[in-house]
């Protein structure tokens, strides 16, 4: 059962954010969400970022969030960590809290971009986007105080779409160098429905008609396209990719998303940790306030990045 804070959180998200169903109605939602994110309620939901430095540069003006951890020396390692919102919502301070102490408790300097949103950029730009943010900080890493070599990728949701798919894409290009792949409640298939999504069609934060409705603005007049850069399951190879740390939720309506990529990262012989939280709904990472298994979620985080960064192996789950 979902703990009672979530439940409130759920039943009153329910009845004052309306459920967008066209491209007018998505982008109204931005302007509502932000509010929301930055109102008096924002650290009782939202947590409290760690005390780390907070920078932002733009690129081809594009937005760039960098939290570095202080005391750190140079060629740190590197985490970039790409937001979530269906390709169609999001800003990097909305993963602020998790960037925030992802750069604390590892060392890490945190790059977080932001990218160019559906349905007015449809696909493939936000994969453009993601791909050169990539490129961008291992050509600038130095600059950053980093090191281009000990780089990782990060993503909730359609960031974790990204980070799994850049993460092929730069194998495929033979660099930038990945090291690691933390995949938050990925949606890694864009149009088969597995069995959570029928079992939490009207789970708290994401439903399936969202998801319905995220996915035919994020392809656009591409929907149908059956391109592993919009579904990286669909890969014809997973083998050669960085270690993998897939959290899920069981009240997830892409659990199985989660799941399934597990499954095939481990069989192209690719280590993983594979873990599921029991009390946790789609999108919880971004809601600490209300979601109790955040601080574990980020516990396990921060270790496995540190493991990695150790040359240490991946334990799977």
């Amino acid at each position: 059962m979902l703990p009672l804070r979530t439940r409130i959180f759920a039943f009153l998200q329910e009845r004052l954010v309306k459920t967008p169903l066209n491209a007018e109605e998505m982008i109204a939602l931005r302007a509502q969400r932000e509010g929301l994110r930055t109102g008096p309620v924002t650290a009782l939901l939202f947590g409290r970022p760690a005390d780390v430095e907070v920078k932002e540069t733009y690129v081809d003006g594009r937005r760039f969030a960098i939290y570095t951890p202080p005391g750190v020396g140079e060629a740190a390692p590197i985490v970039i960590n790409y937001h979530g919102g269906g390709w169609c919502l999001g800003t990097p301070e909305q993963s602020a809290w998790v960037s925030s102490h992802v750069a604390a408790g590892t060392g890490s300097i945190v790059v977080a971009p932001s990218y160019r949103l559906a349905p007015e950029h449809p696909f493939p730009a936000a994969v453009e986007d993601a791909w050169s943010s990539l490129e961008w900080v291992a050509k600038h890493a130095a600059d950053l105080g980093g090191d281009p070599s000990r780089i990782a990728v990060m993503g909730d949701s359609a960031g974790g779409n990204l980070a799994a798919v850049v993460s092929l894409m730069a194998r495929d290009a033979g660099g930038p160098s990945v090291r690691a792949q933390v995949l938050i409640y990925p949606a890694v298939e864009m149009y088969e429905k597995f069995p959570s999504e029928a079992a939490n069609a009207n789970g708290p934060v994401l439903t399936s008609t969202q998801m319905s409705t995220f996915g035919h603005l994020y392809m656009g007049e591409r929907y149908g396209d059956e391109s592993w850069q919009a579904s990286p399951l669909r890969a014809a190879s997973h083998a050669g990719l960085p270690p993998a740390h897939i959290i899920t939720a069981l009240h997830d309506p892409i659990r199985d998303h989660g799941t399934r990529y597990a499954e095939v990262l481990r069989a192209a012989g690719t280590p993983v940790s594979l873990v599921d939280y029991d009390t946790a709904f789609h999108g919880f990472m971004s809601l600490p306030g209300v979601a109790p298994a955040a601080p574990e979620a980020l516990a396990g985080i921060v270790e496995f990045l540190r493991d990695v960064d150790r040359g240490n192996s991946v334990s799977g789950h």
